[in-house]
C-alpha cells in the first residue's frame, strides 16, 4: 500500500489550524469581563466622594408616633331607640314628625284597642282587691291585738292580703311593661269614653325623631317600629386596622377623627373596643372609638381618617425616608454588600414616623444601607440597565 505524503502533510496542517482558532477563541471568551447583574451597582472611590453618600446600620427603634386608618362615623347604640306599641291597636294620633327633638318621656302618639281596656281593667280590679284585703287585714289584726278578734281570723285574712297583693304587682308589672304609670291609669280623666283604652307611646331617650312609620289609623302591633329616635351628642367612629398593627394599638387610647368636611378641624375621643376576629379578606381588625359630638356637626355615615397613637413600647425597623425609593408601585433600598458595591433590594414598607419610614420586610438588623445619596444609586443603576439594553 502507498501512502500519499501529500495528503498526510495537508491533513496535519488542517488540524493545526483548527486547533489554533479553538485555542484563540477559549482565550477570547476568558478576556471578556464578567457583567454584573443590573440590580448591583459598583462605585469607585472617587465618586463616593463626589456625591456624599451617607450609610446607617439597620436596627430596632420605639415605634411612637400616630397611625392613620380609613373610618366611618356611626350611631351611638346606647343613644338610639326603636319605639311602638307593645299592644295590638289602631292609632289615634300622632304629635311628632321626622326632624323633631324629643325629651325622654314625651308622647309620640296614642293607640286605643281592646287589650289596653282590659289591661287598665285589670289593673284597677287588682288594686282594689289589694286595697280591700289589706284594710281587712289590718282591722282584724288591731281587733287581736285588743283581745277581741281570733288569731285564726288574722291568719286567714293575712293569707288573703298576700294573695290580692301578689296579683296586683302582676297587673303592675304588665301596666309599666307598655309604658303606663299608676297615676295614668288611676287618676287619668276625660270626657272621651275612649280614654280608658288609649296607650301613649312614648320616646325613653332625648333625641331626633329620625323614622315615622305610621300614620292615624293605622293598625300596629309589637312587630312595628314606629319611630326611631336617635341622640348625636355621642357617636361612634369605626375603623379597621391590619392585624399586623395591632400590636402597636393601646387599649383605652386617645382618638382623633378628622374628615374633608372640616377641613382643619379635629375631633377628640376614646378608643372603646378593639375587635376579637379578623375579617378573612381584608385582614383587618375593626376599632371603635367614641366621640363627644359638641355643635352636632359629625353625622352618621359620614367619612374620615382615624388617627390612632402608638405606643412607646412598640419596637421596629425604621430608616429615613430618603432611604426608600419607588419604582413603580414597589419600594426599594440599596443595601451595601461590598466596600463600593450596593445592591437594589425590594422591601416592605409600612407605616411614617417623623420623617423616617418603617419597613416590615427586605431588610435584617445589623445589614447597612445607604440613607443619603440614593437619587444618584438609582440614576446609576438606571444608566447600567440601558447600557446592557
Amino acid at each position: 500500500m502507498k501512502i500519499n505524503l501529500k495528503l498526510i502533510l495537508a491533513a496535519g496542517a488542517l488540524a493545526i489550524i483548527i486547533f489554533g482558532c479553538k485555542a484563540k477563541e477559549e482565550i477570547t471568551k476568558k478576556e471578556e469581563p464578567v457583567k454584573e447583574s443590573n440590580q448591583v451597582v459598583k462605585l469607585s472611590t472617587e465618586s463616593l466622594k463626589q456625591i456624599n453618600l451617607e450609610t446607617e446600620v439597620v436596627s430596632l427603634h420605639p415605634l411612637s408616633g400616630f397611625i392613620v386608618i380609613p373610618a366611618k362615623v356611626v350611631t351611638n347604640q346606647d343613644y338610639e331607640a326603636q319605639v311602638g306599641s307593645l299592644i295590638q291597636g289602631r292609632v289615634r294620633k300622632v304629635f311628632v314628625k321626622i326632624g323633631d327633638f324629643v325629651k325622654a318621656g314625651q308622647v309620640l302618639m296614642t293607640v286605643e284597642g281592646f287589650d289596653i281596656g282590659s289591661l287598665k281593667a285589670g289593673y284597677m280590679k287588682a288594686k282594689a282587691e289589694l286595697d280591700y284585703s289589706k284594710a281587712n287585714y289590718e282591722r282584724q289584726k288591731k281587733l287581736y291585738d285588743e283581745k277581741i278578734g281570733s288569731q285564726k281570723v288574722v291568719a286567714e285574712t293575712q293569707e288573703e292580703y298576700q294573695k290580692a297583693l301578689a296579683e296586683f304587682k302582676a297587673e303592675d308589672n304588665k301596666i309599666h311593661s307598655v309604658g303606663l304609670t299608676d297615676d295614668e291609669v288611676t287618676n287619668g280623666k276625660s270626657s272621651d269614653e275612649h280614654t280608658s283604652s288609649t296607650l301613649p307611646i312614648k320616646s325613653p331617650i332625648s333625641g331626633v325623631v329620625v323614622e315615622r312609620n305610621v300614620v292615624i289609623g293605622q293598625l300596629v302591633d309589637p312587630t312595628i317600629n314606629a319611630f326611631k329616635v336617635i341622640n348625636n351628642g355621642s357617636l361612634w367612629v369605626d375603623g379597621q386596622i391590619y392585624e399586623k398593627d395591632l400590636n402597636k394599638i393601646n387599649h383605652k387610647t386617645n382618638a382623633v377623627f378628622t374628615t374633608t368636611t372640616y377641613q382643619g378641624e379635629e375631633f377628640t375621643g376614646k378608643v372603646i373596643y378593639i375587635g376579637q376576629t379578623v375579617d378573612e379578606s381584608s385582614r383587618t381588625i375593626m376599632i371603635r372609638g367614641e366621640f363627644s359630638n359638641k355643635g352636632n356637626k359629625l353625622k352618621p355615615q359620614m367619612f374620615g381618617e382615624l388617627r390612632l397613637p402608638i405606643g412607646e413600647n412598640a419596637m421596629a425597623i425604621i430608616v429615613p425616608d430618603e432611604a426608600v425609593f419607588k419604582d413603580g408601585d414597589q419600594p426599594y433600598v440599596f443595601v451595601k454588600t461590598g466596600e463600593n458595591t450596593f445592591e437594589q433590594r425590594a422591601v416592605k414598607t409600612g407605616i411614617s414616623l417623623n420623617n423616617r419610614i418603617e419597613i416590615k420586610e427586605g431588610l435584617k438588623i445589623g445589614e447597612i444601607i445607604a440613607s443619603k445619596g440614593v437619587f444618584y444609586l438609582k440614576s446609576e443603576l438606571k444608566k447600567s440597565e440601558l447600557e446592557g439594553d
